[in-house]
């Protein structure tokens, strides 16, 4: 991992000012963000083909195990083609091994299809290439099926942290963290369908993007339930979401609950300051729902009403206590999982994580026409509570995690600040705003013990812009590292 190393605060600071180029090793990858690589390109400082070859070095050496494909011969041939005047022109991008790029391997993380190749292309993949410009060069590691908050599979083995590679980036968009998080590459693709974006952007000190249901479309094979999906990518700046959402977002005939395209996310970002001011926000770091370590509750805490004061919110305190949906999640999803590996599944288990395998019998055995009615009506409660709580605040200050990020070899997190909790407290904290389908960003806010605290702030429907207004503002005025530190 000699290749990659962190930023020091002006580094930063010149990056985020864009006025010049960024100066950088031609050995080593851009450890800047996307949006500051394509000026570099377009002012000769940099090439996309030499820092191809930089990030395929870099991932081809990097002990943190984030990368299960690499195609180093197609992407130094789209390389040397990359159109630069493109939002993303020529930026190396990691593919989540969940999302397909045609003729790669299509494994979903699992030995069950290790032999399977992709006949297709994801959508937003699709988009950020064709549209944006970027280059994709191989795929990140994730967790079997996404099913789990750690990327620890019998496939590909157990990825690291760049932060503390002993410990877990998340999952199921770990290796897409962990990649950017490490200085690889500056943009990967990810999903979140219980936090699979925000859990591991959370962990690894970066800016993670759940949008409104239908923001993103989920072609070419979108599943119309459950909807609790999103897509989006790992990026180290909030103008890379921005810029990521005018690539990638808009109308998909194929996914029936996408929505209408719009235009001007980068373009007005940090515009929402006169909109921001008197909206009422509530912090509740636990939600009511989950166990949180207190040092990471007493930094969300402190970092969610210096966003206030410097945003202008007006802080209330209504009662919060957000309704646990763990097992109506993972029934959903689960039952989707047995029906894809057929009337044999029982065979199959020994092939899977030890998690999946528990959690497809468990399916198996509780899942009936009651609980499926219940099921839903948890749902509704859910979003019954919620749109209950947006009638009184415009924002839901919480954690992004229960605690840091835990060993990376474990399969399932049971203890928080050493306190057993029950499975369902790792996504207790996102898994509701994928339920009912509203926007959430994690915005690292402090560390703890060496590692990343994320912030998660959520908000309506389809006011994904306030969102990035604020995630603007607390970079703004409290910079975090772009790469972990100390990479070496």
């Amino acid at each position: 991992m000699g290749v990659v190393r962190g930023l020091e605060d002006q580094e930063f600071s010149d990056i985020h000012n864009a006025e010049g180029s960024f100066t950088h090793m031609t050995d080593a990858p851009w450890t800047g963000d996307a949006s500051s690589l394509v000026e570099a390109f377009r002012s000769g400082d940099r090439s996309p083909i030499e820092e191809m070859e930089a990030t395929l070095a870099a991932a081809d050496a990097t002990r943190l195990n984030c990368f299960s494909h690499l195609d180093p011969e197609m992407a130094i041939a789209k390389a040397a083609k990359a159109d630069t005047s493109k939002p993303f022109g020529g930026v190396p991008l990691g593919v989540k091994e969940l999302d397909h790029y045609v003729g790669w391997p299509a494994t979903q993380a699992s030995l069950l299809f290790a032999e399977e190749v992709a006949t297709d292309t994801s959508l937003n993949v699709d988009r950020t290439e064709k549209l944006g410009g970027a280059v994709p060069f191989g795929l990140t590691t994730a967790s079997e099926f996404g099913g789990l908050n750690v990327s620890n599979t019998r496939l590909n083995g157990v990825t690291g942290n760049a932060w503390k590679p002993e410990m877990t980036p998340g999952g199921s968009s770990g290796g897409s963290a962990s990649a950017v998080a490490a200085g690889i590459c500056p943009l990967a693709s990810g999903g979140d369908g219980g936090g699979s974006i925000r859990i591991p952007a959370g962990f690894c000190g970066l800016p993670g993007l759940k949008t409104t249901a239908g923001r993103i479309p989920r072609g070419p094979n979108a599943s119309v339930h459950p909807m609790t999906v999103v897509n989006g990518v790992l990026a180290r700046s909030v103008r890379d979401l921005a810029r990521h959402l005018d690539v990638a977002s808009g109308y998909d005939p194929v996914d029936p609950y996408s929505l209408p395209r719009r235009d001007g996310w980068e373009a007005n970002l940090g515009s929402y300051g006169d909109s921001l001011r008197g909206r009422r926000a509530v912090i509740s770091p636990d939600l009511g729902v989950a166990t949180v370590n207190p040092e990471v509750t007493r930094r969300v805490r402190d970092a969610g009403e210096a966003l206030a004061a410097d945003a202008g919110l007006v802080l209330v305190d209504v009662p919060v206590e957000l309704p646990g949906l763990g097992l109506e999640w993972a029934m959903g999803n689960l039952c989707h999982l047995r029906h894809e590996l057929g009337d044999d599944w029982r065979d199959k288990l020994q092939q899977l994580t030890p998690a999946m395998a528990f959690g497809l019998e468990m399916a198996d055995s509780a899942m009936n026409l009651d609980t499926m009615g219940a099921a839903e009506a948890a749902r509704t409660r859910a979003n019954a509570t919620l749109a209950e709580l947006f009638a009184q605040v415009d924002f839901i200050i919480s954690a992004t995690n229960p605690d840091t990020a835990f060993p990376a070899h474990l399969e399932v997190n049971t203890r928080v600040a050493g306190t057993k909790v029950d499975l369902g407290n790792n996504g207790a904290l996102t898994i509701p705003y994928n339920i009912v389908g509203n926007p959430a960003i994690s915005i690292p806010v402090e560390q703890l013990n060496g590692l990343p605290v994320g912030m998660q702030v959520a908000s309506r429907h389809h006011s994904e812009e306030l969102l990035l207004d604020l995630a603007a503002l607390a970079e703004a005025q409290c910079p975090w590292p772009l790469v972990a530190p100390n990479i070496s």
